[in-house]
């Protein structure tokens, strides 16, 4: 990837940002924290390394295209803002977001363009991600699936269930991405149900682990792309800031599920532009 790419995805992020923050705001619902946690791995992910089209979603033709499952579905005003901004529907639609009648519900659901299957309930992705990738396997379909989770969400018991089974199963085809943002809506990961040493437990469970800056372009494009190659189902350990590009509300769990007020939104958005 050269320098012009990176500066081109960079500025795409901070698009990705201010859409984010106004969706929130304008709604008045939603979360805000996790959604800047992710914007550069979703960005990547759609812009360079995922194999899909706006005209290829659920096309039998593009059956080969690759899959996306958001199992921190809460994150949802990210996802929507980087599926704008890939051409999935038009940016004015974000505005009707978590409105009543809007394809842009509060958890990702299928009838949006873009969205493979409906995720809500924290723990559930990695499983369905699975599920996806052993089906491909059985087809001898060359598409690839990654999973983007929440690191919350690593201390339910349905995840380590699924982290045990890609390996055995030989699911090399599927890539889950962890954004260790290291708070959640209570507090700290590390104070409400201790995580570490992640890496060294994903290695124990057989998975090739990659831990990488969540917010450096170049990083990010690199683990995703080498997680194509690996003989093993990878995660990748993207260390983020949850709140990233808003000072005052970096590192705040405060900010997890909260809309900004109207004066915190200009504060937010001078800091963004």
């Amino acid at each position: 990837m050269n320098k012009e790419e990176i500066t081109q995805l960079k500025e795409q992020c901070r698009q990705n940002r201010c859409n984010i923050l106004k969706m929130v705001h304008n709604s008045k619902s939603g979360h805000l924290g996790g959604g800047f946690s992710s914007v550069e791995i979703l960005t990547v992910l759609y812009k360079k390394v995922m194999k899909c089209s706006p005209d290829w979603d659920k096309s039998p033709k593009h059956n080969e295209r690759d899959r996306f499952v958001l199992s921190k579905g809460h994150g949802s005003a990210a996802l929507y803002a980087v599926l704008a901004q890939r051409g999935y529907f038009l940016e004015k639609e974000l505005m009707t977001f978590r409105q009543l009648g809007s394809r842009l519900q509060g958890h990702p659901n299928t009838h949006l363009p873009g969205v493979e299957v409906p995720t809500g309930s924290l723990g559930q992705g990695l499983s369905m991600g699975c599920g996806m990738a052993m089906a491909l396997k059985l087809d001898k379909n060359p598409a690839h699936v990654f999973v983007l989770m929440g690191d919350g969400e690593l201390q339910e018991g349905s995840c380590w269930e699924a982290f045990m089974h890609a390996p055995h199963r030989g699911l090399n085809n599927l890539t889950a991405i962890i954004d260790r943002n290291k708070l959640q809506i209570d507090g700290a990961t590390e104070t409400i149900k201790a995580l570490e040493p992640l890496a060294d437990k994903l290695k124990t469970f057989n998975w090739e682990v990659k831990v990488i800056d969540g917010h450096d372009i170049e990083q990010i494009y690199n683990a995703l792309e080498n997680s194509r190659n690996s003989e093993k189902p990878t995660a990748i350990i993207a260390n983020t800031v949850k709140g990233k590009g808003v000072s005052f509300m970096e590192n705040q769990c405060s900010w997890h599920g909260k809309a900004p007020c109207d004066q915190d939104c200009s504060l937010a958005l001078e800091e963004l532009k």
